[in-house]
């Protein structure tokens, strides 16, 4: 009889097949990375570096890992690459943990304008706890203001600067966030793990010839395996002929002990099939689906944050109805449509309660969705939001998470959103999982 681990990935494979995947980090890999991934490489411990092992045996981990490293590097016209950080989070860090001493200034993009934990968010992460932090916002259009930015770069001398975005839907002026770097001496990273596909299709503006070093994840807008990525540019090893031997030996004994080397094969195929047409293809529809999702939701009446998109992803500011981000995702999933609640600038909400949902067209794209199906979709959340219109989250804290445990359990068996759950069902079934 098999394990009821089984049992368990059958019932998630139902779920994924049957719901409408619009969390923005997440897709679908294909079977051919998923197959790398579940292979016996997962057997294999391989500390250190190709041709520079600590353990016997390596041979063709060696060539899994260096057939990895090339591909990247023609994928995106650089001289180094790392693909040993298990995620993007480790690979921040150890990009900070190469640069910078303890106590070094840092500066990243605020978590609630848009940024990442791991940009320098203060106190509860490493990099802004262990490193004298400060981020920059948005303006009040709630975009970025690159004149400020400066000035603030100008005053706090930062060391490192580090941009990326997990929510702020707009493309970053790389050249001017280079400047802008250059003016202090300070190191510019790029974290483009959302965007690093729309990047390979040419619909979002590259980095690589303005960052010093550039990080990714593996899976999102690529749809590899769960993993990252770290490249060094020409920039950055005209700026640090080191760089690399820095970043290689703040992964690994750094930070990190053996790689895991059926995530290693995953990105290697993974960097194959995203140097193919048809990945440039689907990069320009994922945009295309973006911008006609945004328009149908303006239309229909809600403020997205920025007004709209130039990515893959939007994100829905609820201040206006009133609405918990909370309130408004847990009724998505009952009706199948899988978001996550978010944060939007100068939210007054703690984050685990914020004004806002973000939405991605990432994994609908890769079931082959295009802009009529976005059309449909968006009728379906506006008629969900205003739905949802009388439950408004408590102002008091103590009172909040027993609100949302109640409103779970009232809305888990509601016959209109399960009605559209049964439409959002076949609207799966033309489109299968690939």
């Amino acid at each position: 009889m098999k394990d009821k681990v089984f049992e368990l990935i059958n019932k998630e494979e139902i779920r994924q097949s049957e719901t409408l995947v619009m969390i923005a980090s997440e897709n679908y890999a294909s079977q051919d990375v998923r197959e790398a991934v579940g292979s016996v490489f997962c057997n294999k411990y391989s500390e250190g570096y190709p041709g520079r092992r600590y353990y016997q045996g390596n041979k063709i981990i060696d060539e899994i890992e260096s057939l990895a490293i090339e591909r990247a590097k023609k994928l995106f016209k650089v001289p180094y690459v790392n693909v040993q950080p298990y995620s993007g989070s480790p690979a921040n860090s150890e990009v900070f943990f190469a640069l910078l001493e303890p106590g070094d200034t840092v500066m990243g993009l605020d978590l609630s304008a848009g940024g990442h934990l791991t940009h320098g968010k203060p106190k509860i992460t490493f990099s802004g706890k262990y490193f004298n932090s400060v981020q920059f916002g948005l303006d009040e259009k709630g975009l970025l203001n690159y004149y400020r930015i400066e000035r603030l770069v100008k005053k706090e001398k930062p060391k490192l600067i580090i941009a990326g975005t997990t929510s702020y839907p707009l493309t970053f002026n790389w050249k001017k966030f280079a400047k802008i770097a250059d003016s202090v001496g300070a190191y510019l990273i790029a974290d483009i793990s959302h965007i690093v596909g729309l990047i390979i299709a040419s619909v979002y503006p590259s980095p690589f010839s303005y960052a010093h070093v550039v990080t990714t994840t593996t899976h999102k807008t690529l749809r590899g395996p769960r993993g990252a990525i770290i490249m060094v540019t020409n920039k950055g090893l005209k700026k640090d002929p080191e760089l690399s031997a820095k970043i290689d030996k703040a992964v690994f004994p750094g930070m990190q002990g053996g790689p895991h080397n059926n995530t290693t094969a995953g990105i290697a195929i993974a960097l194959e099939e995203a140097s193919k047409p048809e990945f440039r293809k689907y990069g320009k529809q994922v945009v295309k689906n973006a911008k006609t999702f945004a328009n149908e939701l303006i239309k229909g009446g809600l403020t997205l944050v920025c007004n709209g998109t130039e990515s893959h992803l939007l994100v829905i500011d609820l201040r206006k109805q009133e609405l918990s981000g909370n309130v408004v995702a847990e009724a998505l999933e009952v009706a199948g449509i899988i978001t996550n609640k978010n944060t939007v600038p100068n939210d007054s909400m703690p984050p685990f309660y914020p004004s806002g949902v973000r939405l991605g067209t990432s994994a609908l794209t890769t079931r082959g969705m295009k802009e009529k199906e976005m059309k449909v979709v968006s009728t379906w959340i506006l008629d969900i939001v205003d739905y949802v219109k009388s439950y408004k989250l408590p102002e008091k804290k103590e009172v909040r998470n027993n609100f949302i445990r109640a409103y779970r359990e009232k809305i888990a068996n509601d016959k209109f959103l399960l009605k559209i759950a049964g439409e959002v069902k076949k609207l799966c079934e033309r489109f299968p999982v690939p």
